[in-house]
């Protein structure tokens, strides 16, 4: 009985005003846990302020938007399938156009080191933005195959494709890839988030199942990757599994989330192999989360993803906002 008192509790909130169709993606702001960008296939870009539950602002693309970044606290940027970069200006309320890809934008990612935006699109590239002006300054290939996932930590990025290729690179030196990989998982790549720490990056499939890799290709540090299963749910003898869609790192305890179709989310100890905690059920497919950056906070976003698992009636895009604690989140 408790489950259902945890959904409206001090620590778990829904928040107000939501998306009318998935989510895609959620982000807190740097240096805040109060402001969260959210983008939906209901082609809105919106940011909350969670702490008061309301919806601050909100602009459009002409498609669904797939993925979303802050610059800083006043400077978001999003992309979707109609192929181009927004950056918006949150003080000013305007947006302006930076540019286009030959293919849907699948993740965006704000480079700070360079103080650039990278978007990775199906059209097979990574391309490079200046921040401030409507300015390409590089397109890099990355085998030809669709992007599908990207993260950024420091120097440190990491690009997944859809035939599960890992591409690593140094953003100061854009000019050549650092590592060519192949997931070690053997299905599709679902998400990936490098470490805190930029030792190594968490990677996850379609198939119930996380990778710990590390980045130094030294012998003795790569005999400490391991891969694990999870959400998976036993259902009458029978094993169901399910895609692991989300990754978020809580960068204070490098501790990580990570949230899947089966609709939980789970707390991992990476270093010490360990899951830490699992929160209730949610009420469908966890399709994005996002710790605040001193891991007080993390966003759950709430969608139907899997069209092969329609319920009807089609449940609630939602986004919950829950204040961890240690216990969750903290290695033991």
């Amino acid at each position: 009985m408790t489950v259902t008192r945890v959904a409206e509790s001090r620590t778990e909130f829904k928040l107000k005003s939501l998306p009318e169709d998935a989510i895609s993606s959620v982000k807190f702001a740097p240096k805040s846990n109060q402001f969260l960008l959210v983008s939906s296939w209901d082609c809105s870009v919106r940011l909350y302020d969670v702490s008061a539950n309301i919806e601050r602002h909100k602009y459009n693309h002409e498609l669904p938007v797939l993925d979303v970044c802050f610059r800083d606290a006043v400077h978001s940027y999003s992309g979707g399938l109609d192929q181009t970069l927004k950056m918006y200006d949150l003080n000013a309320s305007t947006e302006t156009v930076l540019g286009d890809h030959k293919g849907g934008i699948r993740c965006l990612e704000f480079a700070s080191e360079v103080n650039a935006v990278l978007t990775g699109s199906w059209d097979g590239t990574v391309k490079m933005w200046d921040s401030r002006v409507p300015n390409c300054v590089g397109t890099y290939n990355q085998g030809n195959e669709r992007v599908y996932t990207m993260s950024i930590v420091g120097e440190k990025f990491v690009v997944g494709t859809s035939g599960r290729k890992i591409f690593v690179w140094d953003v100061r030196n854009m000019g050549h890839v650092n590592q060519r990989r192949e997931s070690s998982l053997k299905y599709q790549t679902r998400c990936i988030r490098v470490f805190p720490n930029k030792q190594g990056y968490v990677l996850s499939s379609i198939e119930g199942r996380v990778a710990v890799e590390y980045l130094d290709s030294n012998p003795e540090v790569q005999k400490k990757k391991y891969a694990f299963k999870c959400h998976r749910i036993k259902e009458a003898g029978v094993e169901k599994i399910y895609p692991v869609n989300a990754i978020s790192f809580h960068s204070v305890y490098n501790t990580f989330a990570t949230g899947g179709s089966d609709g939980y989310v789970n707390i991992w100890d990476g270093f010490n192999k360990k899951r830490l905690c699992q929160f209730h059920r949610y009420n469908t497919a966890v399709s994005s989360l996002s710790f605040s950056y001193d891991g007080s906070a993390l966003a759950i976003a709430c969608s139907q993803l899997d069209e092969n698992q329609v319920e009807d009636p089609k449940p609630e895009d939602t986004i919950y906002i829950r204040y961890v604690t240690d216990q969750e989140t903290k290695p033991k």
